[in-house]
């Protein structure tokens, strides 16, 4: 496994969430220190961790570990609500969907 390529992954996709690294190792109760290790590709982690990861940010193992895209049967649900809106209407939906998937594993 290239652990520099999960780390760059898994910063990459808090990243898309707004997410500080601090605020992320909050969700996952890490340390901020050993996040960073993880995204630098430094430390390696326990499955729990890395099953974590994957819930808070929405992602598959799959992808996290692989790089593989996600195959979801969802999407095309999705996308046809959202092919009904306004470019407005996706920018506020996007920012909506951003600051709150981080916490919806939370209610899991």
């Amino acid at each position: 496994m290239d652990y520099k390529e999960i780390g760059k992954r898994i910063r990459d996709e808090r990243e898309s969430f707004g997410l500080t690294r601090e605020r992320f190792a909050e969700m996952l109760e890490l340390s901020t220190n050993f996040v960073g290790q993880i995204e630098r590709g430094e430390k390696k982690m326990s499955l729990e961790t890395l099953i974590n990861i994957s819930d808070c940010l929405h992602i598959s193992l799959d992808y996290l570990i692989k790089g593989t895209p996600e195959n979801n049967i969802n999407t095309n649900k999705l996308q046809k609500l959202i092919d009904k809106c306004s470019k407005e209407e996706i920018s506020l939906i996007t920012d909506m969907l951003k600051s709150m998937l981080p916490y919806l594993k939370k209610l899991k």
